[in-house]
C-alpha cells in the first residue's frame, strides 16, 4: 500500500514537472506573439519630422531615456550631443528585476530596421528580432496613441545624426526572464481627441507623456498599485540620495490648490535653464526632466492640468527627497 502511495506521489510530481517544462518552453519559444511587423514606409515631410521632434523631446520623452543625463546638475539635464545614443541603465540597485539598457535610437543602430519594425517595437514592446522589451519603455501607453503621432516620432528618429555607441544587452533576472515574454500584446490603436475637448485631449497627452508611470507607487513586483494612480510616492535612487515622485491628484496634498497658470508656469520656469546648478552630496535633486518638459506647449500643459483636475483626489503627503542624514518634506 505504501509503495503504491509513493508511486502515485512520484507520478503526480512528474506530471507537474512536465507541465512546468512545457509551460516554460512555450513562454520561451512561442512568446511574445504579436504578429509580424506591419508593412510601412514613411515618406516624411518636414512638418512630420518637426512634430515628431516635439513629441520625442517634450511629450513622450524618448530622447530623455535614450540619451545621457547629467545628474551632477539639478533635474539631470540631457548632455548635448548624446541625443538618442542610448545606454542609460535601469539597474538592479535601482529596484529593477535585472539590468536593462536603453537602446541606441540613432540611424547607426536603427538604420537596418524597417519603419514597420520600429512601429511594432514602440507600440507592442517587441524588438526587430522578436524578443520582448522590458516595459520601462511604456509601450502600453504608446499603443493607445494615434498611429500618425507614432509615425511622426519614427520620422524624427530617422533624422537624428548617427552616433556610434554599442549598448550592453539587457539581463532580466529570474523569473522576469520568462515573465517578460508574456507582456507584449497587440492593442487597438487610439485616436487623438480634438483640443476643444480638454479632458479627453488632456488624458491623451498625459498618457503619451506617461505621467502615471512615475507618479504612481509600485508594489514589490514592479506593478502599479491599484487605486493610487497619480498619488506619487514612487522612489528613484539618484547619486545624492533617493527622490520620491509627487502627488499630482487634485487633493490638497497634491495639486488641488494649484491654478492652471501656476501649473504651466512651473514647467515653463525651466525653459531658459541652459545651465542648471550643480548638485552636491546630500543635496536634493529631481528625476523629473523639467528642462525637457519645459518645451511642451502651453496648450498641452494646460490640457494635462485639466485632466489631472478631473481625477479623484487622493490624500498622499509624500517625502520629496531622502539624503544621507535628513528628510526634505514635499509641499
Amino acid at each position: 500500500m505504501k509503495r503504491k502511495s509513493f508511486t502515485i506521489v512520484f507520478a503526480v510530481l512528474g506530471l507537474v514537472i512536465l507541465v512546468a517544462i512545457l509551460g516554460l518552453t512555450y513562454v520561451t519559444f512561442a512568446l511574445p506573439d504579436v504578429g509580424p511587423a506591419p508593412v510601412m514606409k514613411i515618406n516624411a515631410t518636414a512638418a512630420q519630422i518637426e512634430h515628431g521632434r516635439y513629441l520625442a523631446n517634450h511629450v513622450a520623452l524618448c530622447v530623455d531615456c535614450h540619451s545621457t543625463r547629467d545628474f551632477s546638475k539639478r533635474t539631470g539635464p540631457m548632455v548635448a550631443g548624446t541625443e538618442g545614443k542610448g545606454g542609460e541603465g535601469f539597474l538592479r540597485e535601482q529596484g529593477f528585476p535585472g539590468n536593462f539598457y536603453a537602446p541606441n535610437l540613432t540611424p547607426d543602430h536603427l538604420g537596418s530596421w524597417t519603419d514597420g519594425e520600429l512601429y511594432r517595437a514602440i507600440t507592442t514592446g517587441v524588438s526587430r528580432d522578436g524578443h520582448a522589451l522590458f516595459p520601462v519603455m511604456p509601450y502600453k501607453n504608446f499603443a493607445q496613441m494615434s498611429p500618425d503621432d507614432i509615425r511622426d516620432v519614427i520620422a524624427y528618429l530617422r533624422s537624428l545624426p548617427p552616433i556610434r555607441h554599442d549598448v550592453p544587452a539587457s539581463e532580466p533576472d529570474f523569473p522576469m526572464n520568462f515573465i517578460i515574454n508574456t507582456l507584449p500584446a497587440q492593442r487597438q490603436a487610439g485616436t487623438r481627441p480634438p483640443t476643444r475637448d480638454p479632458i479627453a485631449y488632456g488624458q491623451y497627452v498625459t498618457t503619451f507623456a506617461s505621467c502615471g508611470e512615475c507618479h504612481t507607487q509600485r508594489d514589490g513586483q514592479g506593478n502599479l498599485i491599484p487605486g493610487r494612480d497619480f498619488a506619487g510616492g514612487r522612489s528613484f535612487p539618484l547619486p545624492t540620495g533617493t527622490v520620491y515622485s509627487a502627488n499630482i491628484t487634485p487633493d490638497k496634498t497634491g495639486i488641488g490648490s494649484w491654478t492652471r497658470d501656476a501649473f504651466i508656469a512651473r514647467f515653463k520656469g525651466y525653459a531658459d535653464s541652459s545651465t542648471p546648478p550643480e548638485v552636491h552630496d546630500g543635496e536634493p535633486n529631481s528625476i523629473m526632466p523639467w528642462t525637457m518638459y519645459a518645451g511642451m506647449s502651453e496648450q498641452d500643459l494646460g490640457a494635462i492640468y485639466d485632466y489631472l483636475h478631473s481625477l479623484k483626489p487622493i490624500e498622499a503627503k509624500s517625502i520629496a527627497f531622502v539624503p544621507k542624514t535628513k528628510l526634505v518634506v514635499n509641499r
